[in-house]
């Protein structure tokens, strides 16, 4: 027999029962992804670029947001492009979700002696403020 506080996701506490906040992301894998989304829109900051991409009908999955990182040897050794793409995931796991638009295609391009060096803040905020260019007047 299972508490009364425990729910049937066995959730406890202050936000029990409630579905999570993160929607459905999905890691591009495909060498033809990443080049429809080299394509499309960008937008450069300091820290790295974002490539974005709205999908047409049938080219993927529906309400589904898709994240791709790439790392050129420009960045460095294997070492340095690991770390990179480490800091690339992290920021996107965090934002993405969030400000992101399912049905969209988001590339996130490693910067050399950027990427692995800026602050881990001030990168959050540059792809929010990314998002926001990229999705403004958009529904």
């Amino acid at each position: 027999m299972t508490p009364p506080e425990v729910t049937a996701q066995g959730q406890s506490g202050p936000g029990a029962g409630k579905p999570p906040a993160v929607s459905v992301c999905v890691v591009l894998t495909r060498r033809a992804d990443f080049l429809r989304a080299a394509q499309a829109l960008r937008r450069g900051t300091q820290g790295f670029l974002l490539q974005a991409r709205e999908r047409r009908a049938g080219e993927g999955p529906e309400g589904v947001i898709r994240i791709g990182f790439t790392c050129s040897k420009k960045i460095g050794n294997a070492v340095a492009r690991n770390r990179a793409k480490r800091r690339l995931r992290e920021i996107a796991r965090a934002v993405i979700p969030a400000r992101g638009q399912p049905g969209w295609d988001y590339v996130l391009v490693g910067r050399p002696d950027a990427t692995a060096t800026r602050d881990f803040d001030a990168m959050r905020t540059d792809l929010e403020r990314a998002l926001h260019q990229i999705h403004e007047g958009r529904v």
